[in-house]
């Protein structure tokens, strides 16, 4: 006698509830409604006024004060992170004087605009020639360039020191005992088992403050440099076409995009073994 045996199928799950439309989904829609409508008339503006002529004439200048502000951007972010290991380790030191100091500075640094801190460097050195051609500073401080570099380090010098700072103390006690532990130097610990962990810490935070410089750069125009926004205001000033911010907006856009595509790879990158 054979016995034969039926398979059941499973039951199948029960659909989904439908989410009820609310007035934050009812928000939501209409804000990306506009967000997709306002970039479609920029693209139709761009494209139905566009013209060859005027992009041949200006784009050049365009192109070379983008390059001017890569160079601003990427020499004071490196410029800065030297600068911000020893004001994170006086931040971080037991010397109250040398704690209080870079504190100081930090605070000042962040809660003063950079445009004000540009213009007391640009103008208010220059109100100090003799004494600065006394001691042999004049031929920096006359520059703006010069003084667009100095405000900008020093600025992002301040940032970058929170940010290390931070991640630092954000690793576990218990690698700073399990480093001991091994006999390791405090040297080689900080360096080998602290700020590898830190770095990645920080990695998200450093990407942010390289966006923020790349978009807090146009402001040097006022001050005479030809970055992308000076090369922009002189092709307006002879054109009268607003386009000309629009072409500038776009390059901007593009870079903050091509960053944030880079930190993103960057970050998985390095963070890989985490995720195992």
């Amino acid at each position: 006698m054979s016995h034969v045996t039926t398979l059941i199928p499973p039951a199948p799950p029960p659909p989904a509830e439908a989410r009820p439309y609310t007035l934050q989904r009812f928000l939501g829609s209409v804000a990306l409604g506009i967000w997709l409508a306002l970039s479609i008339g920029m693209f139709l503006t761009i494209v139905n006024g566009w013209d060859p002529e005027k992009f041949t004439k200006y784009g050049p200048s365009l192109l070379s004060g983008l390059g001017v502000t890569l160079t601003l951007v990427g020499t004071s972010i490196v410029l800065g992170a030297l600068l911000s290991l020893p004001i994170a380790a006086a931040r971080m030191s037991s010397n109250p004087v040398a704690s209080w100091a870079a504190y100081i500075y930090i605070y000042l640094f962040r809660g003063t605009p950079l445009i004000t801190q540009l213009f007391l460097i640009y103008y208010g050195f220059g109100s100090f020639r003799p004494e600065l051609e006394a001691v042999g500073l004049w031929w920096f401080f006359r520059e703006a360039w010069n003084c667009a570099l100095f405000a900008f380090v020093l600025n992002t010098a301040a940032y970058q020191a929170e940010i290390l700072r931070g991640a630092i103390n954000s690793v576990a006690r218990g690698q700073h005992e399990g480093a001991a532990a091994l006999g390791l130097p405090r040297r080689v610990a900080f360096y080998k088992v602290i700020l590898p962990q830190a770095m990645i810490v920080a990695l998200r935070p450093y990407g942010n403050e390289i966006i923020l410089m790349v978009k807090g750069s146009a402001i040097v125009a006022i001050v005479t440099v030809f970055d992308l926004m000076g090369e922009t205001r002189r092709a307006f000033s002879r054109t009268f076409d607003y386009q000309m911010y629009l072409w500038a907006a776009v390059l901007y856009l593009m870079i903050v995009e091509i960053l944030r595509n880079l930190w993103n790879w960057l970050e998985q990158r390095l963070t890989r073994h985490l995720k195992r």
